[in-house]
């Protein structure tokens, strides 16, 4: 049943959410209509004015928060989604409405031409999309939608027909972007791993040569300040990376030879796939996602046991191929640079603190991401309101600009979700609150200024009135993360299901 009208929460056995006290019921009926407002029928933008289509983690993100709003629209959410999943497993990161004039966003669909250049990949035919991706938050997502009204997911056959989509893009991720042949997935864009514009991404963006500016129109400027927008030189590097991707027809190379082949190999003066990163906050959604499908899996009454271990082997992977000791967090892994094992990019993003959410990482890994998380370089609890994208001590850090050093609402609720799975429930409360009373004073902004909490890009933005939502329905001081994610190894290996 839709119960956004009535903006009430019936708690169903099992589940991770409580009634919020009657305090935070301005703040949960503002978020519902930002919800509702974004809604188009089937999906839910981001925003109406700046991004007026489906974005992929977006809407996992929002599915999140709509779970506790309306299970129907959660599970429509991702089912939209899922639907425009290309044959080789590939979930794109835009579903264009094509309701929307062209010129309303750049890239728009005759920029990608999926249908045609992605023939080869499986494109979908009856609907456009981009042909790169975005963090695989979806399985996750799935198993807490379900976990929110499982009567309702069991009678619409909600998992079983989402999951063997959602194993296919574990298996593009795993097979066709393990570029780096040590069994991490690997990004081709910046806008892959959703933190566009970070510092991360400077040196190996230096090789790309920009595509002309008179080449493409840049529509984000239409709703945003440029002062807080990425450059024309680097929005010109975007757009030469896709533009190289979309005339390779999207193809990725089908084994680690050939990637690395395809990765190393130049073709008529330009080299294939100039841009391949290693990224920890990818790597780690991927894992916490794959934990996720083990218990769908179990669910659907198979065992599960393959996909934890898998995680499992993803984890001792993401600390081998990602973790800098001497920085106390992980980092990016630089494919195109040095010799063919890459090198790590020796800059400071939320990014390497992410992976706290995961509940294998060895303690002492642990203890030193808490530690950074709380220093000098990010500040939480100290100088800053909420988790920066960026080191405050980085030469590019700005607190305005775009994943440059602005904090953003889901980053901040996955670390929030971390320290409750670590047990540092004090921190995590502090997190949770000052999130939520961000997302009241700037109306649920795109991101904000960690230092001063000051609303930057668009307002009434989709995943941040969500995961307000979400937050409102964690109870504080209770030790289990919004993900849930600390509940698997407790309850999977022992045989036992809650």
């Amino acid at each position: 049943m839709d119960r956004t009208a009535q903006l009430t929460v019936r708690p169903t056995e099992g589940t991770l959410v409580y009634d919020p006290p009657p305090m935070s019921d301005s703040l949960h009926r503002r978020a519902a209509r930002v919800l509702e407002a974004n809604w188009t029928g089937t999906s839910t933008v981001p925003s109406r004015s700046l991004y007026p289509h489906q974005w992929s983690w977006d809407s996992a993100f929002i599915a999140i928060g709509l779970r506790h709003l309306s299970p129907l629209r959660a599970q429509t959410e991702l089912e939209t989604l899922l639907s425009a999943q290309w044959a080789d497993g590939r979930v794109p990161h835009i579903v264009f409405n094509p309701s929307v004039p062209l010129d309303a966003y750049f890239p728009s669909p005759d920029f990608w031409r999926s249908s045609t250049a992605g023939h080869t990949a499986g494109a979908p035919r009856t609907v456009q999309t981009s042909g790169i991706v975005q963090p695989p938050v979806h399985a996750l997502a799935a198993w807490l939608v379900h976990s929110a009204d499982p009567g309702l997911s069991r009678a619409r056959g909600f998992l079983a027909g989402v999951y063997p989509r959602l194993a296919a893009w574990h298996r593009y991720l795993l097979h066709r972007r393990d570029l780096g042949g040590g069994g991490l997935a690997s990004v081709v864009h910046p806008w892959e791993q959703g933190m566009d514009n970070s510092p991360c991404w400077d040196a190996p963006l230096a090789r790309v040569t920009p595509a002309p500016a008179r080449s493409f129109r840049r529509a984000d400027l239409d709703h945003g300040a440029a002062e807080d927008r990425p450059t024309d030189l680097d929005y010109g590097r975007y757009v030469r990376l896709a533009t190289d991707y979309r005339d390779r027809e999207y193809a990725d190379g089908g084994d680690h030879g050939a990637a690395r082949r395809a990765s190393f190999e130049g073709g008529g003066g330009r080299r294939a796939g100039q841009f391949a990163v290693e990224d920890p906050a990818f790597n780690a959604l991927l894992i916490s996602s794959e934990h996720a499908l083990a218990r769908i899996a179990r669910e659907l009454g198979a065992t599960g046991t393959a996909r934890h271990a898998r995680a499992e082997r993803l984890t001792t992977a993401l600390v081998d191929r990602l973790w800098d000791p001497a920085r106390g967090m992980f980092l990016c892994r630089d494919l195109r640079d040095g010799d063919r094992a890459g090198t790590l990019i020796p800059e400071r993003s939320v990014s390497g603190l992410i992976p706290l959410l995961l509940p294998g990482l060895p303690r002492p890994i642990v203890s030193a991401l808490l530690q950074t998380l709380r220093g000098r370089h990010f500040g939480l609890g100290d100088s800053t309101r909420l988790t920066p994208s960026y080191d405050l001590l980085g030469e590019a850090f700005d607190p305005h600009r775009y994943w440059r050093g602005p904090a953003w609402f889901n980053t901040n609720w996955l670390l929030e979700s971390g320290l409750r799975v670590h047990g540092e429930l004090t921190a995590a409360d502090s997190l949770r609150d000052a999130l939520l009373r961000t997302a009241a004073d700037t109306d649920f902004a795109e991101y904000v200024d960690p230092y001063t909490g000051e609303a930057c890009g668009a307002l009434g933005f989709g995943w941040t009135a969500a995961l307000a939502l979400d937050l409102l329905h964690t109870r504080p001081g209770h030790g289990v993360s919004s993900t849930g994610v600390d509940t698997f190894e407790m309850r999977d290996k022992g045989g036992e299901r809650g």
